[in-house]
């Protein structure tokens, strides 16, 4: 059976938030960003063995035989791995996407460096694996390891690539293949720009069916639906697709399925659709007050505990700086629900970063700047409340509440206003309300509808943040 694409979302998102998700990645997914596959690494070498790589279909066999005619040197596909790979390119978008998701395993057969130049881009730090002695070290603050079971471009003499290679992997990389045995057991992959062809994973893939039979955990890998190609013959075209379809239902053997997607460009869509959906389990809260009208004290009090109480509920992380004057009943609420119902971890449910005071006036603008930039990025959905402050005696617009509505803006967060509550929250319901496709316009006609009737609700607290969660469900029905 294949996997719609939004089955796959659920399914695969699932994974990611419980921490079980896991990336393989093959030539494909480097290809956008400019790297060649096996096939254009190994042109040179196919035309000075007078053979056309257009129709080669074992690379293995092709590098061991340049190998052979060399007398086992191997100076000459050293080479050529560093000239293909060696030339720095930019990660491409579909990089950038796995990055930005709390992935932590990743493996590959690629030489490049672009998933751990991803992690680095997003601020994380990459474990990268790719001789044995690297899987008995553990690199000091890691957010990911990424293991490169057939080498890196910065070691190519090691290099996995011919069939000697692959004959003495299980002798020359056996914590390898330990290791990858391990993760296909406890975590759940999802094969990206890879065509299964690879001796290496077919023999580990093999020995996990073997020992677990029909216990196997389940993994998910895409394919491109077989078009035909210029020049192609109808009953070459015939066989590609038939033999497209066995190798489907072949990797169901070992319990992966597949999601066939008609273009690429879904793959990428799919992607995006799950940093999406990941982001939305979190709500960032901004809000601050040194005065409480028109809604008063205790009404905003009231707001904050039970947003922040509601949330946790249905699930959601609140993700919040603190704002003063608002940020304290909000993380009572969320507290108060986590232990009182025992059904969350307050790490889980909660990401509270307040601001930090003591910058210096010269570095502080960007300093902040940053750290909004950080926070809000965690969220998919933004409610912006109150939003004033004291400056010199006088009460003013927080700005500082303005640059993260700009920043959700730019993000493409879900914002929702409270207009009713005055200051920066009505400037910004106010700006939204002005220009609704241009700040909503991935949302539906009806939560576009749900957000500006917030904008203009004032009611009791309770009612107030029941209509916001179902306007936060209306627009993830999407």
């Amino acid at each position: 059976m294949k996997l719609r694409v939004k089955q796959f979302v659920e399914r695969y998102l699932k994974e990611i938030v419980e921490g079980n998700a896991a990336v393989f990645a093959g030539a494909g997914l480097s290809a956008p960003a400019g790297f060649v596959d096996w096939r254009e690494l190994l042109r040179p070498i196919a035309e000075e063995l007078d053979l056309d790589a257009d129709i080669e279909t074992d690379f293995v066999a092709l590098a061991q035989f340049h190998r052979n005619k060399h007398h086992g040197n191997k100076g000459q596909q050293n080479q050529l791995l560093i000239e293909r790979f060696g030339v720095p390119k930019d990660p491409t978008v579909n990089h950038n996407t796995l990055a930005r998701l709390p992935i932590a395993t990743y493996w590959t057969t690629n030489y490049d460096d672009l998933i751990e130049k991803s992690l680095s881009a997003q601020g994380k730090t990459p474990d990268v694996k790719y001789t044995e002695a690297h899987l008995a070290l553990t690199r000091r603050g890691r957010d990911a390891v990424v293991y490169k079971m057939h080498g890196d471009v910065s070691n190519p003499q090691d290099a996995v690539l011919a069939k000697d290679d692959y004959e003495r992997y299980h002798l020359k990389r056996a914590a390898f293949v330990t290791a990858l045995s391990g993760d296909l057991v406890s975590r759940t992959f999802l094969f990206l720009g890879f065509s299964f062809t690879d001796p290496n994973l077919d023999y580990i893939l093999s020995r996990v069916r073997l020992n677990l039979e029909d216990n196997q955990r389940k993994h998910y890998c895409f394919f491109k639906k077989r078009t035909k190609l210029p020049g192609e013959t109808d009953e070459a075209f015939k066989n590609a697709v038939v033999r497209q379809e066995l190798v489907i239902a072949d990797l169901l053997r070992f319990n992966i399925e597949a999601v066939l997607v008609d273009e690429y460009a879904e793959i990428d869509e799919a992607l995006q659709l799950l940093h999406r959906l990941y982001r939305s389990k979190s709500v960032f809260v901004s809000g601050s007050a040194d005065t409480f009208d028109p809604w008063g004290r205790a009404k905003v009090d009231a707001f904050g505990r039970i947003l922040g109480s509601e949330l946790v509920k249905q699930g959601y992380r609140v993700v919040t700086g603190l704002g003063i004057g608002v940020g304290d009943a909000l993380l009572s609420g969320v507290v108060d629900q986590v232990y009182r119902t025992s059904r969350n971890q307050l790490d889980d449910a909660v990401l509270v970063r307040p601001f930090p005071q003591q910058i210096a006036d010269g570095d502080r603008e960007a300093v902040w700047k940053r750290y909004r930039e950080e926070l809000i990025g965690e969220a998919g959905i933004a409610i912006f409340l109150l939003g004033n402050k004291n400056e010199n005696g006088a009460n003013v617009i927080a700005d500082g509440m303005k640059q993260e509505f700009e920043i959700a803006a730019r993000e493409k967060l879900m914002v929702i206003a409270m207009g009713t509550s005055g200051y920066a929250a009505k400037e910004i319901f106010d700006e939204v309300a002005a220009a609704p496709d241009t700040f909503m316009s991935d949302l539906s006609a009806e939560a576009k509808a749900a957000v500006l009737r917030l904008g203009e609700l004032n009611a009791e607290p309770h009612v107030m943040v029941s209509e916001i969660v179902k306007a936060i469900a209306t627009a993830l029905k999407k």
